[in-house]
């Protein structure tokens, strides 16, 4: 690697350049992986595949839950059972209500 001569800079040029050389240290790690991650998607294809079938990390879709409890009063309020507890869920348990109050009979 060559000199840089450094003694005609500014104090702003300077700063500005320990920046960006800070900001390069950081990130160096990342931008190697991102090589490397290209460069084995580039050689799975050649070889007729996804890296995410070699490597067996499809991609899982979220499914939600079917729910489970409903408002009372406005059935487009439902809850699964599973996470926090919804406002509503809270306020009728604190009114003396039970879980069962609010089952979705089906």
């Amino acid at each position: 690697m060559s000199e840089i001569d450094l003694t005609g800079l500014s104090l702003e040029e300077l700063k500005a350049l320990q920046k960006r050389v800070n900001k390069a240290v950081e990130t160096y790690a990342e931008r190697q992986k991102q090589e490397a991650l290209a460069a084995l998607e580039a050689k799975a294809r050649e070889m007729g595949f996804s890296l995410s079938e070699l490597t067996g990390a499809a991609k899982k879709s979220k499914t939600v839950g079917a729910p489970k409890y409903s408002h009372p009063t406005d059935p487009s309020l439902t809850w699964t059972g599973k996470g926090r507890q919804p406002n509503w869920i809270k306020e009728g348990l604190a009114q003396g209500k039970s879980l069962d109050d609010f089952l979705i009979s089906k």
